[in-house]
């Protein structure tokens, strides 16, 4: 460094451990070193999180880096710049002096700069006679060539840990594909299991992730979503194992009972979790859940034509427009969800005999999930009257589920959840 003594700031600014600290670094700089200053600034670009500072702070750096008159950050050279901060504005994009005042007291706080104040405070050089800079104040850069080593190593652990994370959701956007359509194939070709039950907890698998996850938090989803995919694979397997057997659905339906009882991926938590490895949430099997669902819903009435109804959390998920219609402006049950339906019935225009024929082959519930889906996709539906009455003669024929339609309602949301109540 050009002096051998310790450099306190100017004025009221306080002196720290931390200046301290940086500026005997600094002094140890060998004669010798030097580093590129671009390449240093693009490695510094890339380990801020790890050095704590922040992108307008670096555009200051920047701008004091242009002032340095070569490439390469040297002793030879000399190590001080001393622009003024009405140049120092202009070279970072009309910064106010205030701002920079604050950006500069961080990269000093970071150890990337250090301060040389002159007896006054400005910044200024004497020159020698011929014309050469002697003695500077201002900034000196001896930070970055003591710390380029550091600085390059933290970058690296940067992008190592981005390119994991990228690894991560790649796999996990795979999986996700994977178990969601795995689900909705299972739900088309109507299979025996609650399908729904495995929805909802892909979903909450799914909804769990934050916006800016770490790499530990997608690895954990990474593996509750693969034994989840596992899981549902195997019962399908099971499934043709059975049909290629002897095509008896009573026997089907004894291979889903006792397929995999180990499991450790079924569907709905228990109350007590383990302790150790990765706290994995066990779950009832899918067969276990209709009569679990159907308590928890609070459902008042039973299906109509044989057909399935679905957890109303489900139907909420995917149509939740229909919330605002119900008493109070809330659905928090099956009766709030079916006094919302006549509400909507009425408000589109589909007939009270219409909707009766509808409750009495679908059921009660599933007529209030046709009508809550009607009034989601209403933009696309020219009669909703005509509409319900096709599905109705539809369903009669056994040609009709609701499965499909909700699946396709919550992929058109993006799988988004909205809460009752």
């Amino acid at each position: 460094m050009e002096t051998g003594s310790v450099t306190t700031p100017f004025g009221q600014r306080p002196m720290t451990l931390g200046m301290l600290a940086s500026q005997k670094a600094a002094s140890e700089l060998q004669a010798d070193q030097s580093v590129d200053k671009w390449k240093i600034y693009r490695a510094l670009c890339a380990a801020k999180p790890l050095l704590g500072v922040t992108d307008r702070a670096l555009a200051v750096l920047n701008a004091l880096l242009s002032f340095y008159p070569k490439n390469v950050l040297s002793e030879e050279n000399g190590l001080v710049v001393f622009p003024s901060n009405d140049q120092l504005s202009l070279r970072s994009h009309g910064m106010a002096e205030q701002t920079i005042r604050r950006h500069l007291a961080v990269l000093v706080e970071a150890g990337l700069i250090v301060r040389k104040d002159s007896p006054n405070g400005k910044r200024y050089a004497r020159r020698v006679k011929e014309g050469e800079v002697g003695e500077a104040f201002g900034f000196s850069l001896a930070p970055l060539i003591v710390r380029a080593e550091e600085i390059e190593r933290l970058a690296a652990e940067v992008v190592a840990e981005r390119l994991h994370v990228q690894r991560l959701r790649e796999q996990l956007s795979l999986c996700r594909r994977d178990v969601a359509k795995l689900i909705e194939t299972a739900m088309e070709e109507d299979l025996p299991g609650d399908w729904e039950a495995a929805f909802s907890y892909f979903r909450a698998l799914v909804d769990g992730v934050p916006r800016t996850p770490t790499a530990e938090r997608i690895a954990t989803t990474l593996e509750e979503m693969q034994t989840l995919r596992d899981d549902i694979t195997n019962r399908l397997e099971t499934l043709l194992k059975g049909e290629n057997m002897c095509g008896n659905p009573a026997q089907t339906e004894r291979h889903i009972h006792n397929s995999n009882p180990d499991s450790i991926s079924e569907l709905e938590p228990a109350l007590e979790t383990k302790q150790g490895a990765n706290s994995v949430r066990r779950l009832e099997p899918y067969a276990a859940a209709p009569a679990e669902t159907q308590k928890h819903d609070d459902r008042p009435g039973s299906d109509g034509a044989g057909m399935k109804s679905f957890p109303l959390g489900l139907v909420l998920q995917a149509c939740p427009d229909m919330v605002s219609y119900g008493p109070g402006g809330s659905i928090a049950n099956w009766r709030d969800m079916m006094a919302a339906a006549v509400v909507v019935r009425g408000m589109l225009g589909v007939s009270a005999t219409a909707y009766e024929e509808a409750s009495a082959t679908m059921g009660a519930e599933n007529a209030a999930t046709v009508m809550a889906c009607i009034l989601e996709r209403g933009g696309h539906i020219n009669s909703a009257g005509g509409y319900l009455r096709d599905l109705t003669r539809r369903a009669e024929r056994g040609e009709f589920s609701i499965g499909p339609m909700l699946m396709s309602l919550v992929r058109a949301r993006g799988g988004g959840t909205r809460r009752a109540g």
